[in-house]
């Protein structure tokens, strides 16, 4: 070819490059690897360990059949908007929570996607992915991880809110006081906001109304007392020595509600003493009336069931024993029956049920539900040394963390189609040293769980959120 000919063929050539004629995507270099063969059209690859790491964005069909797969990256495909044809078989995928965005991608696309059959878990092996439902995956996890200390010694906590901000007040008996703890935005963690002096405190129990904040200290000796704050720019300050004749030894205090008034009611664990609830009458909170007389009660829970006020009290002589709010004071209803030896109780509601943690120090802690009529057993969960199985909601999980003064205290979440506890993790380390209550605030978007424990430092830890499908 002379001279002319080869220039007139290099302007075609050009002209045709032009034009796009002929012209195929390729990759940038090391994007395709050398078993795969890519194009502005189509991607094939067979018997490659490799992916490409991009495709063309007008790519009209991805084979990726036979390579020895086990899973894909996530989000391969996305702003594939051309595709039509995806072949995915002869791979042995591992369909667990890794496959879980390919199951919620493949009903968005109009693409016919081969998909192949499962390779495991077990449960699973030969299934055809498409028949596999993204909605039996349970790919959420959760972890509590250790957050913050706080140095003294408590047998209580209990979370509040007062003027839009969260707090927590630990009852601290050997620092001789109750100490409200908020967050610090500017150090990112938890201060001392104020303190109350309350020598042999064994709970402090918060209520907020309007601007006011009271804090009943139940103490086991000097007297239990109500404190108050009028407002916000205030500080608290003793208010009213609660009942001095009726509470000898509390051993834990609640706060419930009845026809509209703020009542605390008072387990006392003397020889001589009963459980007393103490109603608001003008400026302060006076008995109401004396309940289970000579029984030595270690716990009291407020609770609602068939829409009535019940109260169940935990002792050291029976088991539990049920009350209800029955003109205009609280009855005997009933007992918990297969409960001897019951330290404390607390309750959760889920799915339109009420259900019961019963700690027992040695033995089983059981987990019951209420019938209609009385609380059924449920569950059992071994006690090494429990003086608290509390049950926390933190956002959508339900939790409850069963404690312990000789091993890792144990986190549990309830399983809502088994409707049971499922063991979630042990808290630790720093181990906790003889948890007695726990408690749970969400500030500046983030969750935190407090244990306040008896023979070491107060913890606080986060909780977090995982997916496992990423």
């Amino acid at each position: 070819m002379g001279g002319a000919g080869i220039l007139l063929l290099l302007l075609l050539l050009l002209l045709l490059a032009g034009a796009g004629v002929g012209e195929a995507w390729r990759p940038p270099k090391g994007k395709c690897p050398l078993r795969c063969s890519c194009s502005k059209d189509s991607a094939l690859c067979e018997g490659s360990p490799d992916l490409p790491e991009s495709f063309s964005p007008s790519l009209l069909s991805l084979s990726l059949a036979n390579n020895q797969l086990e899973t894909l990256p996530r989000f391969l495909f996305r702003g594939l908007e051309t595709l039509t044809h995806v072949d995915l078989r002869g791979n042995p995928f591992q369909c667990d929570c890794r496959v879980l965005w390919l199951l919620q991608w493949i009903p968005t696309v109009n693409a016919s996607v081969g998909t192949g059959a499962c390779a495991g878990p077990t449960a699973l092996a030969h299934m055809q992915l498409r028949h596999l439902d993204p909605k039996t995956f349970k790919c959420r996890a959760i972890e509590l991880s250790w957050f913050q200390t706080v140095g003294e010694l408590a047998l209580g906590a209990e979370a509040f809110s007062y003027q839009g901000e969260p707090h927590i007040i630990l009852a601290q008996p050997f620092a001789g006081r109750c100490l409200i703890l908020t967050w610090d935005y500017s150090l990112q963690r938890f201060r001392p906001e104020e303190e109350l002096s309350a020598p042999s405190v064994v709970s402090c129990k918060p209520l907020v109304l309007g601007p006011r904040l009271f804090v009943l200290a139940a103490r086991l000796w000097g007297g239990s007392q109500l404190w108050a704050r009028p407002g916000p720019d205030l500080r608290l300050a003793p208010m009213q020595a609660l009942a001095p004749r009726r509470l000898l030894r509390p051993n834990d205090a609640e706060l419930l509600w009845l026809e509209g008034q703020p009542c605390f009611v008072v387990a006392d664990a003397s020889k001589a003493g009963s459980t007393t609830l103490l109603c608001r009458d003008g400026p302060g909170f006076y008995p109401r009336q004396s309940l289970h007389a000579w029984h030595r009660d270690t716990d009291v829970e407020p609770l609602e069931l068939d829409g009535r006020p019940h109260l169940l009290l935990a002792s050291a002589s029976q088991r539990p024993v049920l009350f209800h709010w029955f003109g205009g004071r609280f009855e005997r209803r009933t007992d918990i029956p297969e409960a001897e030896d019951v330290y404390a109780t607390h309750h959760f509601q889920a799915g339109g049920d009420v259900f019961l943690c019963l700690t027992r120090y040695i033995g089983d802690s059981m987990v019951m539900r209420w019938d209609g009529s009385m609380f059924r057993l449920l569950q059992q969960l071994p006690s090494r040394g429990a003086h608290v199985f509390q049950p926390l909601l933190i956002a959508k999980d339900q939790l409850a963390i069963l404690g312990s003064d000789f091993a890792f205290s144990q986190v549990f979440r309830l399983d809502p189609d088994k409707g049971l506890l499922e063991p979630l993790q042990e808290l630790g380390p720093p181990a906790l040293v003889a948890p007695r209550a726990f408690a749970h605030i969400t500030t500046a978007g983030r969750r935190f769980l407090f244990a306040a424990c008896f023979k070491g430092p107060t913890q606080i830890y986060q909780h977090h959120e995982l997916d496992l499908s990423a």
